[in-house]
């Protein structure tokens, strides 16, 4: 299920970022007295008496102002508000209401969405009388908040979640959930195209959750999986950088609704940096994942072109060498099926259980082979049992009398040996260290 998204947007310098590093428990957002610090988009899941959420601290609005960097600010702000569920609209109150508050509200009486009015800057109860000049804004009753000391911040998050749905277990899904990601023009919608086009059993095509996409279910050998478009870019930005800001946006939601990730990248341009970032997001996530490389008619190649250029996207993004890599062209449909097939083969790796036996019998003997290192006292840190606690993703926990001092190291080097015996192919695996006294 996609979890709500909440924005935070206001005029420059009333402390949209302070209180969005307070909801989240983080230093993330960038914090400066000077106005427009924050131009682009942070976002961060967080949760609030078990409600789960996506924040996301936009840029100080100046409407109507021909500064670039403004310009692009106004735009991401009113693609975030397209997005959000809840629109955090935050004001200072020690300053007081200022025209442009009044133009924002304006603006966001128009959206027609929930609208939480954040009245800032009250770091005492002096202050709180000067909420009240806050109800010119049309927008309902002004919360009193200090982002700064955190009064009243409790009570605002009550506010913001109310009527977000209650928490509840992940319904079971029989069927791959695949989203085909990836930045702007690396060929989305064709493969989407090329898939539905090449297996004419459609079942359904019904309207997602993200603007423009469509999710298409249909039958594939035997299977039926759903697609999740996000490829339906029509928006025309007046500022040519916010397509990669509303594509961020979109390519954050759908993979929050799959199983896999089809991270497409093209094939003329190689990995760049915004395919990492995109990749990390899959990963981080704990999707499946594979990389498909697209537009191969395109490249000029030979026996080995391919191995190199799969040498070379796990040379970059070394941790995720267990992503696999296959090169397809969504003109001629070269190899999409196949791309299809290893995503269905990703699916069923990251369901995959280990029996508790098995995975004893040959992990431990691995393990204490080549045990952990010792304490800073020199103590053994012994390995006792393991388990996979959980499957979609994959968690395994591996039980010692010392997990604190186990190295990051050593956790990667777990993971390799099971990985090596196990495979996982494309899928994040967590692997977790926990106390336990030996029986």
């Amino acid at each position: 299920m996609t979890k709500p998204i909440v924005a935070i947007v206001g005029r420059p310098n009333v402390g949209k970022s302070t209180l969005f590093n307070r909801i989240i428990g983080a230093r993330q957002a960038i914090v400066h007295d000077q106005p427009g610090v924050t131009r682009d988009r942070h976002y961060a899941e967080t949760d609030w008496a078990g409600r789960d959420f996506v924040l996301i601290d936009t840029g100080g609005y100046v409407p109507e102002s021909d500064d670039v960097f403004e310009r692009a600010i106004r735009e991401q702000v009113r693609v975030s508000i397209e997005e959000a569920a809840v629109i955090l609209f935050v004001v200072d109150g020690q300053e007081g209401l200022y025209p442009i508050d009044m133009e924002v509200a304006q603006m966001l009486r128009k959206a027609q969405k929930k609208v939480v009015l954040a009245v800032n800057k009250i770091d005492s109860r002096k202050y709180e009388l000067h909420q009240a000049e806050f109800y010119e804004l049309g927008l309902g009753e002004p919360h009193p908040v200090s982002a700064i000391s955190g009064f009243h911040s409790g009570d605002l998050l009550d506010v913001i979640i109310d009527g977000f749905p209650p928490p509840s277990e992940e319904e079971e899904v029989q069927h791959m959930q695949l989203a085909i990601i990836g930045r702007p023009n690396v060929g989305k919608s064709s493969i989407t195209n090329a898939i539905v086009g090449a297996e004419r059993s459609i079942v359904t095509d019904v309207p997602g959750t993200t603007r423009d996409a469509v999710d298409s279910t249909l039958e594939y050998n035997g299977r039926r999986l759903t697609l999740i478009d996000t490829a339906g870019l029509r928006r025309k930005s007046r500022v040519k950088e916010n397509v990669e800001y509303f594509s961020t946006l979109r390519t954050l939601k759908s993979i929050q609704r799959c199983d896999v990730a089809m991270c497409l990248l093209d094939g003329a341009d190689g990995m760049t940096h915004q395919d990492i970032d995109v990749l990390n997001e899959a990963v981080r996530f704990n999707k499946g994942v594979v990389i498909v490389v697209n537009k191969w008619d395109l490249v000029e190649k030979d026996h080995r072109t391919a191995d190199l250029i799969t040498k070379d996207i796990h040379a970059r993004v070394k941790m995720f060498d267990y992503i696999p890599v296959i090169f397809v062209s969504a003109m001629t449909r070269q190899r999409v099926l196949k791309a299809l097939d290893l995503c269905l083969e990703v699916h069923d790796e990251r369901s995959k259980r280990i029996p508790t036996s098995e995975l004893n019998d040959r992990i431990l003997e691995i393990l204490r082979e080549k045990p952990p290192p010792a304490t800073p006292t020199g103590k053994q840190v012994k390995v006792f049992y393991a388990t996979q606690v959980r499957a979609e993703p994959p968690v395994i926990v591996i039980f010692t009398n010392e997990p604190k001092y186990i190295p990051e190291s050593y956790r990667r080097f777990v993971e390799r040996q099971i990985r090596g015996i196990w495979s996982f192919k494309g899928v994040p695996l967590t692997v977790q260290f926990r106390r336990t006294k030996p029986e």
